[in-house]
């Protein structure tokens, strides 16, 4: 296997056999094709290889180019194609190796406190780390082994982090903050800023208490525009093993389980709490001081306005459960026509009480 150095402008290859050996697949045609890039099926080109997992998946590719690819990655042997193929037990794990190889990630620079960096004298790093230029760290601050820190950066006072955590540009963590470890944290998030709570005194919304913190435990990933607010006296705390998604908003005091799944732009209001494996989909939103039980998943939009046991799905606003959703729209598809039904019927009992009127009219 040609072992080219990360280097921009020199490329990888690989013939399909060292690529079979590299995943632990099993290659069905020549293994001795040259390889020169991955790519997914709707923009791979000629010379590459890429992944075709989907029972009964297409291999017509690009409208345009058709089947374009030199090799496909796949789960089962395909006999509906003469391409040469390998076969892994694990087809997408494969292919991001593969991929891995021909762009490997960039490489950080070299260990150790960039020049552009401000690293106050109090603070304490631990072996390993890289420290960016225009990275600021504030007083008291400990950093354990192998981490990573981006350029613009602010690790306030008296914040911990924990070994192999990666910080991407301009994540800010207010003071206090602690981050357990394998931590990794990208652009633009925000941890420990003040919570949206005020009270009213003399006319005037005053600030509440903000006294609290933020904690992140182990191997949380948080994505891009995250904000995480302080707790009023104590932690706002996210659970072990929790992934959360671009432009979440976590409000004080909060107590997310672990291994949640949060995705973009979920809303949760200050005092709630999860328990463990919870999902919310997309634009979920909570109302304050809710609980949702082990194993909830809440479905995209819904608006959650109590509590929810676990184990169960929910939609809708205000969210229910799936079954009970489910009657809720097969009646709403029926409106149009139950609203036909009534006209008719009104116009019924009307003709029939002009008939009875007019009956009544004769006889007198």
């Amino acid at each position: 296997m040609d072992q080219h150095s990360n280097t921009i402008g020199i490329a990888r290859e690989a013939t399909l056999g060292e690529l079979a050996a590299m995943i632990g697949g099993q290659v069905i045609g020549d293994a001795s094709l040259r390889i020169f890039g991955a790519a997914p099926l709707y923009e791979v080109v000629s010379g590459q290889i890429t992944l075709v997992d989907g029972v009964g998946q297409s291999l017509e590719g690009n409208a345009e180019t058709g089947f374009a690819a030199s090799a496909f990655v796949t789960g089962a042997a395909r006999t509906d194609s003469p391409h040469p193929q390998i076969i892994a037990s694990d087809p997408r794990g494969a292919f991001a190796q593969i991929v891995e190889y021909f762009l490997p990630a960039v490489a950080p620079h070299s260990v150790g406190i960039a020049s552009g960096a401000h690293v106050h004298a109090s603070a304490q790093l631990g072996e390993g780390c890289v420290i960016e230029s225009g990275v600021n760290i504030g007083r008291c601050v400990q950093i354990g082994q192998r981490c990573h820190i981006m350029p613009g950066v602010v690790v306030m006072d008296h914040s911990r982090i924990g070994d192999d955590c990666v910080l991407f540009p301009n994540v800010t963590l207010y003071e206090r903050t602690q981050l357990g470890n394998r931590v990794l944290i990208h652009s633009g998030t925000v941890l420990g800023a003040y919570g949206f709570g005020y009270r009213q005194h003399q006319g005037q919304h005053i600030r509440t208490a903000q006294l609290g913190n933020v904690v992140i435990e182990d191997d949380v990933e948080l994505g891009a525009g995250v904000t995480i607010d302080r707790g009023t006296y104590g932690s706002t705390r996210i659970g072990t093993g929790t992934k959360i998604d671009n432009q979440v908003m976590i409000g004080h005091n909060c107590q997310i389980g672990q291994h949640n799944l949060l995705c973009s732009q979920v809303g949760i209001a200050g005092s709630c709490s999860t328990g463990n494996y919870v999902v919310l989909a997309g634009q979920v939103g909570l109302k304050d001081h809710i609980h949702l039980g082990d194993g909830a998943i809440v479905g995209a939009q819904a608006g959650v306005m109590e509590d929810l046991p676990g184990g169960q799905v929910y939609l809708g606003s205000p969210a229910t459960t799936q079954r009970e959703q489910m009657q809720i729209m097969a009646v709403q598809r029926r409106l149009p026509e139950m609203r036909r039904s009534l006209k008719h019927l009104e116009r019924s009992l009307a003709n029939t009480a002009s008939k009875d009127t007019a009956a009544g009219e004769r006889a007198a």
